[in-house]
């Protein structure tokens, strides 16, 4: 059944960008980027690839949270070798691979399993409090308040998530189970808690969040001149359909459901084809950051061997 899910998903997303460029074909192909624009291109991919380091950055905040020493350059290096993984079917393997690297440098399992869940729900939080903030740029007006307060709710229940007492709570629990495996248990109190809310990360979620609305906005940018009052608009549309297309299953990196949302929610504020040809654009530029990030981790690591 979740594998069925998956190919609906999939296949509705498709259908719904097929459509949309067949709808749009003449204008899109009349879109011509000059030198400036292919600048601002560049920049956008820095400026992706700055917020991928960032994010991983912040993760090592987190496994610090939790009273895990580590190496911010070899966890960032870490971060970034195993972002690509998450275009594999499953979307799961980037996160399999970070534990896996943490396990190896000495940081505890349930210290590692519970870091790659805090952040991806900090990373909620952060998408959900900017569109709280620009929802009312982009939804109807006779669906707004529904929505801001089904927003509100949302962000009440993750906010409460990463609270200290409930992922501590947790902590316990994955303790007792890991002691329960091990024949012999000398430690008598859990190794690992939040010692108080995880602000700093959070913050540092926003600031990632922003810097990946930064490179959507200069995307577009590149293709048409912008005004600045439309900067909400866009981050607000950007992180919605960024949350979307991280939450719903069978759409590895979002592939597909980001597209089709960010392409519903800005079409009717700006023209189709330069909605649909700023959202292909885009995507090709998140991959090539992602991919520039493992390789560049990947070399700074042998270099450091050598």
């Amino acid at each position: 059944m979740k594998q069925f899910l998956r190919w609906i998903i999939l296949g509705g997303t498709l259908f719904f960008l097929s459509k949309a460029l067949k709808d749009n074909w003449i204008e899109v192909t009349a879109i011509r980027i000059d030198g400036v624009g292919w600048a601002i291109m560049a920049i956008a991919t820095g400026v992706t690839l700055l917020a991928h380091t960032w994010a991983g950055w912040i993760w090592t905040w987190i496994l610090q949270e939790l009273n895990q020493p580590v190496s911010s350059p070899q966890f960032i290096q870490v971060y970034l070798k195993t972002n690509i993984a998450k275009y594999l079917p499953g979307n799961i393997w980037h996160h399999y691979g970070r534990i896996m690297a943490a396990k190896n440098a000495n940081i505890s399992a349930g210290a590692a399993i519970l870091s790659v869940l805090l952040e991806p729900l900090l990373m909620l939080a952060a998408a959900l409090i900017i569109i709280v903030l620009c929802s009312s740029q982009f939804a109807a007006a006779n669906t707004t308040l529904v929505l801001q307060i089904l927003q509100l709710l949302s962000l009440a229940v993750v906010l409460c998530a990463i609270h200290p007492w409930f992922l501590n709570t947790v902590i316990r629990f994955l303790y007792r189970l890991k002691a329960k495996k091990s024949a012999v248990t000398t430690e008598t109190t859990v190794p690992f808690s939040l010692k108080s809310y995880p602000l700093r990360p959070l913050l540092g979620e926003l600031g990632f969040m922003g810097l990946r609305g930064t490179g959507f906005i200069l995307t577009m940018f590149a293709l048409d001149s912008l005004n600045v009052n439309q900067i909400p608009l866009l981050l607000g549309a950007f992180s919605c359909a960024w949350l979307l297309g991280f939450i719903i299953p069978g759409a590895p990196g979002g592939l597909g459901v980001f597209e089709a949302t960010a392409y519903e929610l800005l079409r009717h504020h700006f023209p189709a084809a330069l909605v649909f040809s700023a959202i292909a654009l885009y995507r090709l530029i998140s991959i090539l950051a992602e991919t520039a990030g493992a390789a560049l981790a990947w070399l700074d690591e042998r270099l450091a061997k050598s």
